[in-house]
């Protein structure tokens, strides 16, 4: 598959002009519904459909349908990152109208991780031929690890990240709007927000370990496994507010997820010195197995309404008040004027 620079620069402006365009359509915070995120979930799905047609009418049916199995693997994956993400926002009460930012920038930093992994792998497996046994034995192990671990979930508490990251920068205990940052008394303090999106991007890259290679094993072609990740990823912010309060209905999904990896995990394993599965094969296996775990998922927790993740009695933070947010001062000050010294009226920030 060739694919010429200006290819590769053509997709990231277009996947940065995408986010700029959700950016400035969620520029004022706000609570996201249903019907907003069903709306956008369909445009991106539409997309990331779109540009799998656009593969597959320019360099053919394989290729496509290998794009299509790195992204269908991806989606579904994405799945465990929308769960991790309730237990997170509602184990530290993060206002709903603030949700969007962490998850937009969480997402931006998502797309940059995982852009240097999907190049570091594409090296390994190029200039080492035993990388995709290390590869193929990791997939089997963390399908089976997922299938005995299916009952636990993350807890925030336990986070070693964050516990160094508030040991090590001072936070203020309150909310200020989507401001990361505040400066409170001359000092420059991260917020609780900051703090969130710290543990939501430690999460990805944890996930980004388990569907990088899942992806390798599904194509060879470094361009389908980036624009796969990519376009998939670009939807995960709708899907999240789309499923946030549904996911305890998809009992069976972790299940289908696991069987996915240990899947690809043997198929790669197989191509090495055995024999190729075709990819529509390999597919339709995929498509079947998130199929029936859904499916049965669903029929499993028939009546069940949505319902959003416990919070605590006790909230961590709180919002800050009107008067609070007033007191802030400038987050960038102005060179100071020599002469006058920090603390006299003159230095004070107007």
């Amino acid at each position: 598959m060739h694919t010429p620079l200006w290819l590769w620069l053509a997709v990231i402006a277009f996947i940065v002009v995408m986010l700029a365009i959700d950016l400035v359509a969620h520029r004022k915070a706000h609570v996201i519904g249903v019907r907003e995120a069903a709306v956008w979930s369909a445009v991106w799905i539409a997309l990331g459909v779109g540009f799998g047609a656009i593969v597959w009418a320019v360099w053919g049916a394989d290729l496509g349908q290998q794009y299509f199995a790195g992204y269908l693997i991806e989606k579904s994956l994405a799945v465990d990152n929308v769960f991790v993400w309730a237990i997170i926002f509602a184990h530290f009460a993060v206002p709903a109208q603030f949700q969007h930012r962490v998850l937009f920038l969480g997402v931006l930093g998502a797309l940059v991780f995982r852009g240097i992994f999907i190049a570091g792998g594409a090296l390994l497996i190029q200039n080492f031929s035993w990388i995709p046994y290390i590869f193929a034995a990791f997939l089997l192990y963390t399908g089976f690890r997922m299938i005995r671990q299916r009952d636990e979930h993350l807890n925030p508490d336990q986070s070693r990240i964050l516990a160094a990251f508030r040991r090590l920068v001072p936070m203020t205990d309150t909310f200020h709007g989507q401001r990361l940052l505040v400066r409170k008394g001359g000092l420059i303090m991260a917020t609780p927000l900051l703090a969130v999106l710290v543990l939501v991007e430690t999460t990805d890259v944890v996930f980004a370990v388990d569907s990088i290679p899942a992806i390798f094993a599904v194509t060879d072609e470094v361009f389908l496994v980036f624009t796969a990740n990519a376009f998939a990823i670009l939807g995960l912010r709708a899907m999240y507010f789309l499923l946030a309060d549904l996911v305890h209905r998809f009992v069976y999904l972790k299940i289908g997820l696991a069987l996915v990896l240990m899947w690809v995990g043997a198929k790669m394993l197989l191509k090495i010195d055995v024999f190729y599965i075709p990819t529509p094969i390999s597919l339709a296996v995929i498509a079947t197995i998130l199929t029936v775990s859904v499916v049965a998922s669903l029929r499993a927790t028939r009546g069940h309404e949505r319902q959003s993740p416990p919070t605590p009695a006790e909230p961590p933070f709180r919002i800050a008040t009107a008067e609070e947010d007033a007191q802030l001062e400038p987050l960038f000050r102005r060179g100071r004027t020599r002469g006058v010294s920090e603390d006299s009226p003159a230095a004070t920030p107007r």
